[in-house]
């Protein structure tokens, strides 16, 4: 009877370290999975802010030597598509080279029984990239939407500063908590920041056009 009931003991610990085990396995895969949600969502972020920034800069430049609405949409147009082509690629290479070198790792440690469902936890070269030019096309759509409704001149660039200015603050404010940062200082160095490229890009832009060496 003894013996019997040692058994009985031993297979219920056995029956209570697997499941133990299993809930540490489930928890640390809960862990991962929202640990590269997070990574995804600030690295969709700061892509969403280099197009707003960069394409809003470009109009700004553009309109200070052109007054008419068209020339700066085209301008917008042209740095959305270029930027998230970029993007795009720039993306793609770097998260390939990411791929092949943690296969290399895999295999050099003979892993290959779990090779297969280690591939599936691997980043997507091709969501990455599709990723990155998506967030960059909605953060350079922001300065566009503010320009193509606007004709006078004037109120065009403050509206599309004003629009951009709200968005930076967003992103910022977004960007800082995802990265557990202070906000308000978080926010305010990304809209200051802004404001200076876009400051930079027209004032510089203004200057070639009224020296003559444009045109």
């Amino acid at each position: 009877m003894a013996s019997i009931t040692n058994i009985q003991e031993i297979s219920k610990n056995d029956i209570e370290k697997q499941s133990n085990m299993e809930i540490e396995q489930n928890l640390e895969v809960e862990i991962v999975d929202y640990s590269k949600r997070a990574q995804w969502l600030r690295a969709a972020v700061l892509g969403a802010n280099d197009g707003l920034l960069s394409t809003s800069s470009l109009m700004m430049g553009i309109g200070a030597i052109h007054q008419d609405s068209k020339s700066m949409i085209l301008t917008g147009m042209a740095g959305l598509v270029a930027g998230a082509c970029s993007m795009a690629i720039g993306e793609f290479v770097s998260v390939y080279s990411q791929y092949d070198i943690e296969m290399s790792q895999i295999k050099r440690e003979n892993e290959i029984e779990s090779l297969e469902e280690k591939k599936k936890k691997l980043p997507s070269p091709l969501q990455a990239a599709g990723a990155s030019a998506l967030a960059f096309a909605i953060g350079a759509t922001v300065p566009l939407l503010g320009a193509v409704f606007v004709k006078d001149y004037y109120v065009r660039l403050g509206v599309v500063v004003g629009a951009v200015s709200l968005a930076l603050l967003g992103f910022g404010g977004l960007s800082a908590y995802l990265g557990k940062a202070p906000l308000v200082k978080s926010s305010l160095r990304v809209l200051i920041g802004g404001w200076l490229a876009m400051g930079i890009t027209f004032g510089l832009t203004k200057l070639v056009g009224v020296t003559g060496l444009y045109g």
